[in-house]
């Protein structure tokens, strides 16, 4: 099929010509239609030029000779180049480019060991890392030019370190291969992701004690499977999520001090014959040590793996405490009421306010999950050593350290922009017999056993059931008809307020234990 185009700048017009040579040639098959830009409206008038352009260049045949494709620096024993399509395919220059400062940091290393191992020159040395240097700057400022067909991060890096300064930097890469720069860089990348996403912890959990100190003695509804429990203290349910997320930290931390080994030196992955010094780049780069097998160096990516699952099990959490703030902010809970800085409207709806970061927070969730089951059977069944496949890594990671950090931030925003609603929780506290468990407890007391006190506190809440009331609005007369075991004392454990007073165990949501819990964490957070 034959494209032409003929554009009349002149009559604001165009004409467009197709013609298939595959039909009969005894007629005229070709198709011809204009588009008269006048008729157009003002808006799409104004790119009239720039569209017929656009058409008419991609009617042209392309005679012009593409550029030669650079040699790629392993093409020694290839006769010819990749494939396009081959190259547009096995590229991770597109992601992987956010490990440049890591990638830098590691040649750096690199390059001070071999000079000090007489592998080359100081002044070789000294012209990579002032190149490195230059290169890094450029990348900052945004001007650096990433080349696809330079395929990754390492390559762009040393393609452009090679044009800088020349044949020192040919020599970087003795006793060096992509497999344990790209672990080394990795490691790197991830130490510091961490780092990053426990300081965003630790900012939410000191969002969460401040919301906690500034509820201090309100009461809420406890809730198993949904239904109203017992009475607790709304410090005592927002620490628990603190509990949680200092977990997640914990996590993070652990994960650290495993990753926190160096492949660097491994190579390909049997190491090398060359007299490099691997504890020095080690230590320069701030790990704790060389990685002990040169294999396992190269193919580990059970830091990532961890890094992920734990990344996950913190969406998890916040997915629940975003779940749960999404309820209480609807009517029928009616608990809290989100600021208009941290909610969002409707678009037909003139009423709603919505908790929509909350709403995401949950979503989101399922990004982070998803990322860590990526990874899980990217690595499934692979054999020693690196494989191709492990350049799928990094979106992956890349993905969920982005999506954690922006939950964690948004779930810190919306606990500072939130009321608890103390009036509308107290009409909710009747509801659910809340200070049934607090009588069995009162009947253990007076010697009964407790699945004995389960019964008879059941028949008595039969009875409220029936009377539609609350237990402590039962008469003395009423609780003996139960078990004569009742006295007058009874009612010094009914109600939400009573029931609170008798908690004592450790942990328990009873007054002083909670401000116990309270001051553990101002303490612990360096709040005081």
């Amino acid at each position: 099929m034959v494209f032409s185009c003929s554009p009349f700048r002149s009559s604001s017009s165009a004409t467009f010509s197709i013609q298939n040579p595959n039909l009969s040639s005894t007629i005229d098959h070709r198709l011809i239609f204009s588009i008269s830009f006048d008729r157009l409206p003002t808006s799409l008038n104004k790119r009239r030029m720039a569209a017929t352009e656009v058409l008419c260049c991609a009617s042209q045949p392309q005679n012009m000779a593409a550029p030669p494709k650079e040699a790629k620096l392993w093409g020694g024993r290839f006769e010819e180049g990749v494939t396009d399509a081959v190259e547009r395919f096995t590229e991770s220059i597109s992601f992987d480019k956010a490990l440049y400062k890591h990638d830098v940091m590691g040649s750096r290393a690199h390059a001070s060991m071999l000079a000090k191992q007489g592998l080359i020159s100081f002044n070789d040395r000294d012209s990579i890392l002032e190149g490195l240097n230059q290169i890094e700057k450029r990348i900052e400022i945004g001007e650096f030019e990433w080349r696809t067909d330079r395929e990754d991060v390492h390559m762009n890096i040393e393609a452009a370190l090679t044009d800088l300064i020349g044949e020192p930097a040919k020599k970087l890469h003795t006793a060096r291969s992509r497999n344990d720069q790209v672990s080394t860089d990795f490691r790197l990348w991830c130490r510091d992701a961490i780092d990053t996403i426990v300081a965003r912890i630790k900012h939410l959990q000191i969002a969460m004690v401040n919301l906690a100190k500034k509820n201090d003695g309100v009461i809420v509804p406890g809730y198993t499977h949904l239904q109203r429990a017992q009475p607790v203290l709304l410090q005592h349910h927002l620490l628990a999520y603190v509990e949680q997320l200092d977990r997640d930290a914990g996590r993070l931390l652990d994960c650290r001090v495993r990753l926190n080994f160096c492949p660097l030196g491994a190579c390909a992955l049997a190491g090398t014959g060359l007299p490099i010094d691997r504890f020095m780049t080690s230590d320069a780069l701030g790990f704790t040590a060389p990685m002990r097998n040169s294999m396992d160096a190269v193919s580990d990516r059970d830091f990532v793996l961890e890094l992920l699952s734990a990344n996950a099990i913190t969406a998890m959490h916040l997915s629940r405490l975003g779940e749960e703030w999404v309820l209480w902010a609807s009517e029928e809970f009616g608990f809290i009421t989100p600021s208009d800085s941290v909610s969002t409207g409707s678009s037909i709806m003139p009423q709603k306010k919505n908790p929509d970061p909350m709403e995401l927070v949950r979503g989101k969730s399922a990004r982070v999950l998803g990322d860590l089951v990526t990874l899980l059977v990217l690595c499934k069944g692979l054999p020693l050593a690196y494989n191709r496949d492990l350049q799928e890594d990094k979106e992956p990671v890349f993905d969920s350290v982005k999506t954690i950090i922006g939950m964690l931030e948004v779930t810190s925003e919306f606990a500072q922009n939130i009321t608890y609603n103390e009036d509308r929780i107290k009409t909710a506290l009747p509801a659910g017999h809340l200070d049934a468990t607090t009588l069995a407890d009162y009947l253990v007391h007076k010697g009964i056993p407790f699945r004995t006190s389960h019964d008879i506190v059941g028949r008595a809440v039969a009875l409220c059931v029936y009377k539609k009331c609350e237990l402590r609005e039962l008469s003395l007369d009423e609780f003996r008809t139960i078990d004569k075991v009742f006295d007058t004392d009874v009612y010094e454990y009914l109600g939400v307020e009573n029931s609170i007073k008798k908690f004592r165990s450790s942990g328990s949501t009873g007054s002083e234990c909670v401000a116990g819990q309270l001051d553990f964490w101002i303490t612990r957070l360096n709040m005081s």
